[in-house]
């Protein structure tokens, strides 16, 4: 794996080692560790996630996340294939349709669309969009810790799948089988397109004690949850699950609003994971 820094044309930098903390974050990272979540209290938010995010989803519609425009740009295996072959694409976890509905606009025709949530508020939110058309997407609840997914979609039928921030807000426990899960529904040759948040991640950081789950794990004030990625982890867990590493990245990224006097470093990590054409887990799926 290359070791020397990438920098994208809007900025981003793509980097294989973790940020160094400065002492004041050392500081903070300690300071979480004085009032952990009970073990009772990180059990009752396992049991409860999918009411948290419908409740997300309530309370902020579709206004919360940016629609994801820059997914062409950082993956260009969404636009490598000749423009009359039918794609299938299917997006793990799609909220309120971030990712798919800005790539109907960019004139996707060739695309067949599945999305699944967690949350049955977010998909309807998916179906009342302008842009949703039943004849060329199926969108659906779905938990991915189940094979759930099964019941809509078919093994070895996906071109191409996406898991955009969502592994984070899933319990540890359950990775791999949400790797596997991907795994299992993408064609051979197929590849997952991964990103979520990084370790060290501004967000990470401000957390206040009374917030930490468990290592790198954490609660947020609506009850919904989030993990901070290392590389390391995801290439191990994606390997394990039968993929071949094709990126497995740090991107480093600042936020900024001058309107609103915000200039944020933020830490993701990008990834790209590809179904083997022949392989011993894919033959006896």
């Amino acid at each position: 794996m290359e070791t020397d820094e990438h920098i994208g044309e809007n900025g981003d930098v793509f980097v294989h080692r973790l940020k160094d903390l400065t002492e004041d974050e050392k500081q903070r990272l300690a300071q979480q560790n004085s009032r952990i979540i009970p073990e009772s209290k990180a059990a009752k938010l396992e049991r409860e996630a999918k009411r948290h995010w419908d409740i997300f989803y309530k309370r902020n519609e579709t206004k919360f996340f940016r629609d994801r425009h820059w997914t062409t740009r950082e993956f260009q295996e969404l636009i490598n294939f000749d423009s009359d072959q039918r794609i299938v694409f299917l997006e793990l976890g799609c909220g309120v349709g971030n990712m798919i509905f800005p790539l109907v606009e960019e004139g996707f025709k060739n695309f067949f669309f599945y999305a699944c949530d967690f949350s049955p508020r977010a998909v309807e939110f998916v179906k009342s969009n302008k842009l949703f058309d039943e004849s060329r997407m199926k969108v659906f609840c779905a938990d991915l810790t189940t094979d759930d997914l099964f019941e809509n979609v078919q093994p070895r039928s996906v071109d191409i799948a996406s898991l955009i921030f969502v592994l984070s807000a899933i319990h540890p426990s359950m990775w791999s089988h949400v790797a596997s899960l991907a795994f299992k529904v993408l064609k051979p040759g197929g590849v997952l397109l991964f990103r979520d948040y990084g370790r060290y991640d501004m967000a990470q950081l401000r957390f206040k004690p009374g917030h930490k789950i468990a290592d790198n794990f954490y609660m947020r004030q609506d009850g919904t949850r989030s993990y901070y990625f290392t590389e390391e982890e995801l290439a191990k867990l994606f390997s394990e699950a039968g993929f071949e590493i094709i990126m497995n990245t740090y991107v480093q990224r600042r936020t900024v609003n001058f309107k609103e006097g915000i200039d944020v470093p933020r830490i993701f990590v990008q990834g790209k994971y590809k179904k083997p054409v022949v392989n011993d887990a894919d033959i006896h799926e």
